[in-house]
Parts: C-alpha cells; sequence; structure tokens
C-alpha cells in the first residue's frame, strides 16, 4: 500500500504546478512600466551568462521557459544579475505483461505502478555587483519523491551550491562547492540536454562507484580546460557519496549540507574528450572517456571485508551521421555507443554497453524533438550472483533491453515523453520474469 507521505506528496504536486504556472502567467503579463529603475544591463552580459555552464549536459535556453525570456519578472532580475527557474516533472513506469506485485515485493523500476516527481527551484548571481566577469554564484534545491525509493532516493534538499568562474576566455573553468556531477561527467542525456527527458547511459555503474548525482550532492572542485581543436579535459575532487547507496545517503545526510560523514573519503574524476558543435560545415561529434577512482571502503563480496579501491571506467562516443536543416545544423540522425565498466568485488551491476540511434527534429517544423532506440546490456557482477547462488537465491546473470521513445517540446518550456522498454533479466535476483514497461514524463521550465 502506498504511504501516507506518498498520498499527501502526490496531492501536493497539482497544487505545486499550479502554483508555478500562476507565477508564469503574472510573470508574463506584467507591464514593463513595473520593472525596477536599474540601469540597463551592460551590453556584453547576457541572460544565457546565468544558464547551467561548463557541463556535459545543457538545460534549455531561457528563451525556452515558461516566463518569457523578455518578461518584466525575469528582465528585472536580470538588471540586478540574478535569475530564478523552476523545474518540475513527473514520470509514470509500468510493466504490461504481468500483474503488479505489491510495492514491498518489487524488484525493479515498474515491476509495481511507478511514480516520481519533483520541484526545483534555482537562484543565480552573476556576480555584477563584485565586478567579476564570467562568474556565478549558483544556488539549488530539489524535493523529489518516488513510490520506491530504491529508485529515487526521496529527498528534501540542497542539489547545488557552489561558485563558477571562467578564465582565459572561457578556457578554464572552475566549480568549487557542492556539486550534483551527473551533468558534469560522462554524457547520460541522448542529444546532450535534459529536456530530452531520455536518460542514454544506465546511471547506476558510475553512482555505485561514488559519484554525486541528482537529487543528491557532495563537495567538490571540478576544473574543466578547453584545448585546440574542440578537445577537453575535465577533473573533479569530490566526497564520495555513501558507499550504501542513495536511501542511506540521504538517512545519513538529510540536509544535503554535511560536508563528510564517517567514513566517506575522496573520489577523482577524471574525463577527456573532443565535443565539436554542429555547424553548416560539419557534423556534431563528441567523443569521450573517463575514470574514477574511489579511496572510500565498500565492502569486498568475495572476502567480507571492507577494502578501499572502488573504480569506474567508461568509453562513450556519439557521432551526427546526417544534418536534416541548414538553420538548425544540429538538427539531423546520431549514432552513439558506450561501454562502462566496475570491480565485480565491489559492485552488483558490473558492465554496461549501449547502442543507441536518436533523431533530432525528425519532423519538419518540430525542434526540440527526439525519437531515439536503444539497445543495452547490464552485466550482473559474478561474485554477486554466484553468493545469492550460495544462498539458495535465484538470478538473471545480465539484463538485456531495448528501448523506443519519443521526446515531444509541446510548448515554450514544456516537454513530454512516451518510450517502451523490453527488459530481459531486469533484477539480479530473484529470477523474475522479463518485462514490457510503458514510461510517460511530463517535465517544465518555468
Amino acid at each position: 500500500m502506498q504511504s501516507r507521505f506518498g498520498r499527501k506528496a502526490s496531492a501536493l504536486l497539482p497544487s505545486a504546478l499550479l502554483l508555478c504556472a500562476a507565477v508564469s502567467i503574472h510573470a508574463a503579463s506584467l507591464p514593463a512600466r513595473q520593472s525596477l529603475p536599474d540601469s540597463p544591463a551592460p551590453a556584453q552580459r547576457s541572460i544565457e551568462d546565468l544558464n547551467y555552464q561548463s557541463a556535459d549536459a545543457a538545460m534549455p535556453p531561457f528563451s525556452d521557459s515558461r516566463i518569457p525570456e523578455q518578461s518584466a519578472f525575469r528582465q528585472g532580475l536580470f538588471r540586478k544579475g540574478l535569475s530564478f527557474r523552476v523545474i518540475t516533472g513527473v514520470q509514470y513506469v509500468q510493466n504490461t505483461l504481468n500483474s503488479p506485485v505489491s510495492f514491498d515485493q518489487q524488484v525493479y523500476v515498474g515491476q509495481a505502478p511507478y511514480e516520481s516527481t519533483f520541484i526545483q527551484p534555482i537562484l543565480v548571481s552573476d556576480l555584477r555587483q563584485l565586478h567579476l566577469q564570467h562568474a556565478q554564484l549558483y544556488m539549488g534545491a530539489v524535493w523529489n519523491w518516488v513510490s520506491w525509493n530504491p529508485a529515487g532516493p526521496k529527498a528534501l534538499q540542497l542539489w547545488n551550491l557552489y561558485f563558477y568562474k571562467a578564465f582565459g576566455k572561457d578556457r578554464v573553468e572552475l566549480k568549487a562547492g557542492y556539486i550534483a556531477n551527473n551533468m558534469n561527467f560522462v554524457g547520460f542525456f541522448v542529444g546532450g540536454s535534459t529536456s530530452s527527458a531520455i536518460q542514454g547511459s544506465y546511471a547506476v555503474l558510475p553512482f555505485e562507484a561514488g559519484m554525486s548525482y541528482f537529487p543528491l550532492t557532495a563537495p567538490a572542485v571540478n576544473l574543466r580546460v578547453h584545448g585546440p581543436r574542440f578537445t577537453y579535459l575535465a577533473v573533479s575532487t569530490q566526497r564520495s557519496l555513501d558507499p550504501n547507496g542513495g536511501p542511506t545517503e540521504v538517512a545519513r545526510n538529510h540536509t544535503g549540507f554535511r560536508f563528510i560523514p564517517h567514513g566517506d573519503k575522496l573520489l577523482v574524476i577524471s574525463e577527456a574528450g573532443l565535443n565539436r558543435a554542429a555547424t553548416t560545415t560539419a557534423h556534431e561529434a563528441w567523443y569521450r572517456a573517463g575514470y574514477l577512482h574511489n579511496a572510500t571502503r565498500y565492502t569486498n563480496e568475495a572476502t567480507g571485508q571492507l577494502q578501499a579501491g572502488n573504480y569506474c571506467t567508461y568509453v562513450l562516443g556519439d557521432q551526427q551521421i546526417s544534418r536534416t536543416s541548414r538553420d538548425y545544423p544540429n538538427e539531423g540522425l546520431y549514432l552513439g555507443a558506450s561501454f562502462i565498466t566496475v570491480p565485480q568485488s565491489f559492485n552488483g551491476y558490473s558492465r554496461y554497453y549501449e547502442a543507441r540511434a536518436y533523431d533530432e527534429a525528425p519532423f519538419r517544423g518540430r525542434h526540440g524533438d527526439i525519437v531515439s532506440i536503444i539497445a543495452s546490456r547490464t552485466a550482473y557482477s559474478s561474485v554477486f550472483t554466484n553468493h545469492y547462488l550460495a544462498q539458495g537465491k535465484s538470478v538473471w546473470r545480465a539484463g538485456d533491453s531495448l528501448t523506443g521513445s519519443y521526446s515531444l517540446r509541446a510548448s515554450r518550456g514544456s516537454y513530454a515523453g512516451l518510450g517502451l522498454s523490453y527488459f530481459n533479466g531486469p533484477a539480479i535476483t530473484p529470477r523474475v520474469p522479463s518485462a514490457l514497461s510503458f514510461i510517460a514524463n511530463w517535465t517544465l521550465f518555468f
């Protein structure tokens, strides 16, 4: 049965969405004469300087928001070097091949009807009052609710709080503070944008190795250096998340502000790649490889002892194959592939392979839409599966999936996604039947 908190959360969501919509309508309708009588913003500054910077994933521009870019509300804040944005979304997943199980019996997302929702307020300052250029103070919080906590976790806490500064004509970029690094490394989002509502790589493996991820955060210092011919190098020193996973991390660090919970050590992340944006004369290309090393002690499933040395290695590539518009050179067909590995003695999910094909703007005039087909294989650790077999449990040795989805830009700042995913071996243990899951999500950018 759904928890009392879950019922309250589901009841509160429509009210929260209506509140955001009311703010959007009011801000869009304010007359220009109500704007603050400040001096105009310097010509060299852009409102996009207040968007998410220096990352492997991008947020939509402010022009693609429910609150118009030129509204008195947004321009009034911008004259003071500020932006305020709210992102909210809902998701529903359910297996269509078998009857739902009870919530306490499910072992994968959708085995019982799965719902999730989040509200994410973000306040950013470009620090012009300190006479800084190419700088930000980025502040974000999150309320995240899921009907099945292992897939979340549930959280009401800090999401990001960091200082950002670019040097040398933006060739060197620094972030220091509390950072959710899933947007800064690996490149999880198909199409490279959070608006696509489609995950590419199965996110569990880097997070098993301690990388911070939405809705969780951790203290970190990130450095990104842009080299010649579209090359880049990105590194991070981050406090590891709890080795036992997201729900344990939240239980030990409710607000997200706790700097070093006992036992959590240093995680070092490094990534090198080539990232060339699409132009009228060149196709988009993004190739990257990275390595994570964690000094935190994990339980070695083979020995039962606590031991340091967990790591993750990844290689990914995405290449534009064709272009369908000269006015929008990024639109067209893409092919991509991924390989991610972690040690079998520390992690239940040990290898990940993926091949993907996706088309940006598959229909004329439908800018922002993405259709994708993703095939993947997740190898489960033989150390873990042998241990379960010795206990008399049934197991899958690997999980294979095929996912087709369509992400629709419904209107300015509004994105909906529909998909079907077939899973053969959807959980390590027990050996439950294969699943065909229906997935629907909706995201709003205010």
